[in-house]
């Protein structure tokens, strides 16, 4: 019989990939609290026009990448490709909101998309979001990004490069919008990649993110969207600039940022590193007002970002194993039961550790003592059982090996 493989695209982590995880949650929510923040969890299913309404159906996420299937009473669902319209109808149905009021959200979770599976990105991959509702001053966009590098700063990365740029606002961008597609009508339409031949038409700020070296090329010349910001965008601007400046947080600005998603306004911000290859970015988010009012909601402005978690488990390598307290060695099958209720007492007082589950000679035991890397080897045979003892053998130290009572044993711990 054939075997069942998983699918493309889709990992298994083990304890050693699963713990690198675990501790990028732990971290998170050790920092984001600080700011204000708590956690909130959402369905991996939406309904499909939740996405096709927040990120654009015009854009790659909604027409090609999407896990779309129908229920069975043919309703079109779809597995989220990203966390933020999750929050935003939650937020929604929860009709908590209430003028002046400042909600603040994280998540973690499984993305999915169905893109070309490479170094640090699958079709199922796993973020860190965070989401600030109701606040549309510059110093939300600046906390944001403060509270990110805190986070990142946490987990031991600092080689890390933040690029800033705004993306205008529904008042000045549609003008930009016209000059980049003059500026690509003075082009040979035809020497832009299939996607941005596309794009001119659909979403012509999207050229601009292009990675094909000839498409960069093409639009090294383009105008740029800070020489069309309106005064308001302006101000906004240059506030979020002069906080990072006030706080020391270094930045690049990048006039041809720009965010994959539809919903997008002003503040876009992504963090980048060299250190993982091609796919550069490991964070990003920016400010999206009016997605929370398109989506059926309040007028509520809204800015956000997702660290890819794949990408900062490249970056963060690996973590040190824990060292196991005890190594509980049986060498007769009659003690195994004893043996695992002695271990259960030693759990109950905090330590961690295994127990050979059968007897075995007292070479392999303390062979798989040895690997175990243990800091103490127990033993169990038909004399510690007879006695109610154990004998203890040090694996880090020069202590000799002792034979003790069980229930002094456990009282010294």
């Amino acid at each position: 019989m054939a075997k069942v493989q998983k699918i493309k695209g889709f990992a298994d982590l083990f304890p050693d990939e699963a713990a690198l995880f675990t501790h990028m949650e732990r971290i998170a929510r050790e920092v984001f609290p600080r700011y204000g923040f708590g956690e909130l969890r959402t369905p991996i299913l939406e309904k499909t026009e939740l996405f096709q309404k927040s990120i654009g159906e015009d854009t790659d996420v909604v027409g090609k990448e999407m896990f779309t299937f129908p229920d069975r009473k043919g309703r079109s669902l779809t597995m989220r490709p990203e966390a933020t319209a999750g929050v935003v109808r939650a937020f929604i149905e929860s009709k908590t909101h209430q003028p002046g009021k400042v909600s603040k959200y994280f998540t973690f979770g499984p993305m999915f998309r169905y893109e070309r599976p490479q170094k640090g990105r699958q079709r199922q991959f796993h973020q860190i979001n965070a989401e600030i509702f109701g606040a549309d001053e510059p110093q939300a966009d600046a906390e944001l990004i403060l509270m990110l590098r805190a986070f990142l700063n946490s987990l031991g990365l600092t080689k890390l490069t933040v690029e800033l740029n705004s993306l205008g606002c529904h008042e000045c961008r549609p003008a930009y919008k016209q000059a980049l597609t003059d500026y690509y009508k003075s082009k040979d339409k035809n020497l832009f990649c299939e996607d941005c031949r596309r794009r001119m038409d659909t979403n012509p700020l999207r050229v601009l993110d292009c990675k094909v070296d000839a498409c960069k090329k093409l639009v090294a010349d383009a105008p740029v969207i800070t020489d069309h910001l309106c005064s308001e965008c302006e101000a906004h601007f240059a506030d979020v600039k002069a906080i990072l400046d006030g706080a020391g947080v270094s930045y690049e600005l990048n006039p041809r940022l720009v965010r994959g998603l539809d919903y997008y306004v002003r503040t876009c911000f992504e963090v980048t590193s060299l250190d993982i290859g091609s796919q550069t970015s490991v964070a990003g988010g920016g400010r999206y007002d009016g997605l929370i009012k398109n989506l059926g909601g309040p007028d509520c402005s809204a800015t956000g970002f997702a660290c890819g978690m794949e990408r900062l488990a490249l970056l963060l390598g690996g973590l040190e194993a824990a060292v196991p307290d005890f190594y509980l060695a049986v060498v007769e099958d009659a003690a195994a039961n004893e043996a695992m209720l002695f271990a259960q007492q030693l759990r109950d007082k905090g330590l961690c550790g295994e127990v050979s589950f059968s007897g075995g000679s007292m070479k392999s035991r303390m062979r798989a003592a040895n690997k175990s890397g243990a800091r103490t080897c127990l033993i169990m045979g038909g004399d510690e059982m007879a006695n109610k003892t154990i004998t203890v053998k040090d694996m880090v130290g020069d202590r000799e090996q002792e034979t003790l009572d069980r229930a002094l044993y456990l009282a010294s711990l």
